[in-house]
Formats: structure tokens, sequence, C-alpha cells
């Protein structure tokens, strides 16, 4: 009798430690797949425990009626932390079974930071898998004041947008609009607004250039067509000049200045005498690798073109690049100023110094 208790207790034995380590690694694997080839024996056979106890929890949604919402994980962020905030913003059932299929499955090493959509709809277990790739449905993009459309073009072949240079360069040349300030316009050149903007990747260079004049209008304040209104100014010849003011200025402070003088030499009908447009006008330069070549030669202030303001009186005939709301504001309240000259100053700092005469503008100059 007492032999027969022994067998059977060790067969009992042997069951336990068959179940343990070949039925439960098996099955888990089997609805799970294979674990972490990092995980020691003992761990792989907690963690395939762990998720058949579990089962339900990771493999059924927590609302298959549940939305899309953005969910962000940190750079560094734990996968305790990723499971934590998962089970907080309603998007899995549990967050210790997740965090059990996280270190089960390896997962747990390579989850990526970043913005995703997600939702309750979704299982834990593909959740856990889309963390892997922070690939966004979305884009950040952005525009640097005093960009004109070839540069803004230029940065698109890396945003992750479909929309190629050539493509965007078309769309803001032949794009049209009902806002009243683009009346005539033949390009939406000095309205596509200086931003950040979050763009759907799908997103078309139509729609893309839309959003743009869309945030310039949104800008566009009532007392802002005042202030250009009070200077003689429509909306279009204030942005023209706003444009010039954003490449002359390297200082926010210095714009309603810049801006004071470049309207007292209008009044005068006095040419502008600005560098940036003769730098537009003459478009890319190879050798310096720019649109914007500095130094100009005296050659180059001769260069025949309607935008060159060293030849003819007034205003271009349209912006010559995307004006930031500073350099916008300062057209519409400039500083009350008696300056008609500026240069730059010898120190190399980027602010200038500004004169009346031409004698004090001689006299400016750098020894």
């Amino acid at each position: 009798m007492r032999k027969l208790i022994i067998v059977i207790f060790l067969l009992l034995v042997f069951v336990c430690l068959f179940l343990t380590f070949v039925t439960i690694p098996s099955q888990a694997a089997r609805i799970y797949g294979p674990p972490a080839a990092w995980l020691t024996l003992p761990q792989r056979i907690q963690y395939s425990a762990q998720l058949l106890w579990y089962d339900g929890l990771l493999t059924r949604p927590l609302n298959i009626l549940g939305s899309e919402q953005n969910f962000t994980i940190d750079l560094g962020e734990s996968a305790n932390s990723v499971a934590a905030h998962l089970y907080e913003a309603g998007l899995i059932r549990d967050a210790e079974a997740f965090r059990a299929y996280l270190i089960y499955s390896g997962l747990d090493t390579s989850i990526q930071a970043g913005n995703y959509q997600l939702s309750a709809a979704t299982s834990a277990i593909d959740i856990a898998h889309k963390l892997q790739d922070a690939t966004s449905a979305e884009v950040t993009f952005v525009i640097l004041p005093g960009w004109r459309t070839e540069e803004i073009a230029a940065s698109l072949p890396t945003s992750g947008l479909p929309v190629t240079a050539d493509e965007f360069i078309s769309t803001v040349q032949t794009s049209s609009s009902d806002y009243d300030f683009l009346a005539g316009a033949t390009s939406m050149e000095g309205f596509l607004f200086p931003d950040t903007y979050v763009i759907s990747r799908n997103t078309s260079a139509e729609k893309i250039v839309a959003e743009f004049v869309r945030n310039f209008a949104l800008h566009l304040s009532i007392d802002m067509r005042n202030g250009f209104e009070k200077q003689g100014l429509t909306v279009y010849q204030a942005v023209t000049l706003a444009s010039i003011v954003e490449r002359e200025a390297v200082h926010d402070e210095e714009k309603p200045i810049i801006a004071s003088v470049y309207l007292n030499r209008l009044r005068i009908n006095m040419k502008l005498d600005a560098d940036p447009t003769v730098q537009y006008a003459l478009g890319y330069d190879s050798t310096q690798q720019t649109w914007w070549i500095n130094p100009l030669s005296l050659d180059d202030l001769k260069f025949d073109s309607s935008y060159n303001t060293y030849l003819s009186t007034g205003l271009p005939p349209a912006p010559i690049s995307n004006p930031s709301l500073k350099s916008l504001q300062a057209v519409a309240f400039p500083a009350e100023t008696a300056y008609y000259y500026f240069r730059a100053k010898c120190d190399g700092a980027g602010y200038h110094s500004f004169a009346a005469t031409f004698d004090e503008q001689m006299a400016n100059g750098c020894p």
C-alpha cells in the first residue's frame, strides 16, 4: 500500500512537471506566439502561466465600438508606465496583463516613443504590436519666417507628406482663393503663414496650401487691416512690404523701425533699394547653394527685373517671402521715425544703424 502511494505521488509530480515545463509553455506559445529568446526557463513558465490566466484580458477588445484617440509615449518611458497609461486612457482591460504580454513577447524592449492613434476596439495584443512602429498618421511640418515658396517645397521630400516639391510649387502658383486679400493674385507667395502645422499624411497639395493660407487669414485681425489702411496700403501691398521687412530684419525689435524707413520712402516716391528684392529676382545661387545670395555685387543691383527695387520705384509686384506675424504687425503699426536709410552695424550682431539723411548714412559706414 505504501509503495502504491509513493508511485501515485511520483506520478502526480511527473504530471505537474510535465504540465509546468511542456504543456503550459506550449499552449501559451500557440495562443500568444513564441516567447522572447532571452527569457530564462523559469521566466518562460511564469509568464506563460500568467498569459493563460489572463487570457480574455489580452485577446478581447475593451470596447468594440471604441473610436480612435491620440496616445503619446514619451522618450524613455518604461513598459510599466505605458501599460498604466493605456489602462487609464480606457484602451486596455488590464495593465498587469498587458505588461506580462510585453515581457513574454519581448516587445517591452522595443516600444517606440511617439504619437499613436489607438482604439479600445483593438485587442491589447494588437495594441502592443502597434507600439513598435511610431510612424504617425500625422506629420509635423514647419514653415520658417522669411522662406519663399521654393524653400518650403524643398523641405517636403523629408517631411513624410506625399507631395513633391514641383507639385507644391505648381499648386502655390495656380491655386485660387475666395479671400478678398488675394483678389487678382497669381500666386499664394506671402500668404503661406509661417507656423508649425500638424497635417495628415494623405493630404493633397491643394489642401496643404489652403491650410497655410487659412492660417494667414486667421491671423489677419481687424486691427491689422485698419493699420494697413492707415499706412495707405491694401492687404496685398502690406504683405509685400512685410515680406521685405522679414528678409531685412534679424531682430524682431527692429522690424517696426525698418518698416518705417520703407514707408517713409514710399510716401516721397523714393526707391526702396531693398537687397532682398534683388536676391528674390536673382533666384537660386548654385555656388552659395541659397535662394538669398549675399553679398550682392554692383552687377547684381543692375539685374533687370520688376522685383529689383534698385531700378524701380514703389513696391515689387508681389511678396518675395512669407512674413511672420511680427513683420506683418511692423507694417501695420510701424515706429514713427524720420529715417530714410539704414545699414548693418559693423559688429556682426545683426543690428542696424538708422539715418535721416544720406550723409548720416555714409557716416554710419564701417571703417
